[in-house]
């Protein structure tokens, strides 16, 4: 994890020793297959991966009272975990605009329920020349099924 202060500098400094630099963010309540699937499909797109991890206060306003289940740093701790995941930034506004401001990805990367809507940052990425994508989830694979499971009514 690095702490959000530090990552203007640190992107600026990878980007001078010529690295392409991955942008993607979430929340990440329970990781899953699915999550993994698009993180390391995501990291193949250049040869860094930064993650913007929403807060816990974040995620209670985006997914509701009970949410997140697991705390930020535990959530962060996991995901940096992952041998395909370079950094992951907490941050704590309800879209990562400002991070993505900071990061300055060559590539911006969302899941592909976003195709066809406005992803956050992709005005600020394309003009300064870099490309959005988006990635097919994993079939059948997401949070709010497993915690539907969980609670007895399969989606």
């Amino acid at each position: 994890m690095i702490p959000r202060r530090s990552v203007g500098a640190l992107c600026a400094r990878l980007r001078r020793q010529g690295k392409r630099i991955v942008f993607t963010n979430g929340c990440f309540d329970i990781l899953h297959a699915g999550h993994a699937k698009y993180l390391r499909a995501a990291a193949a797109l250049g040869d860094v991966l930064v993650l913007g991890l929403n807060g816990d206060a974040s995620v209670r306003r985006l997914k509701g009272e009970g949410r997140p289940l697991q705390k930020a740093a535990d959530r962060a701790y996991l995901l940096a975990s992952l041998s395909c995941v370079s950094y992951v930034a907490v941050f704590s506004e309800d879209t990562p605009a400002r991070l993505i401001r900071e990061v300055l990805p060559h590539v911006l990367v969302k899941g592909g329920d976003w195709k066809g809507k406005e992803i956050v940052g992709a005005d600020v990425v394309r003009a300064h020349g870099g490309t959005v994508t988006t990635i097919r989830f994993l079939p059948g694979r997401s949070t709010t099924s497993i915690l539907a499971r969980a609670q007895g009514s399969a989606r």
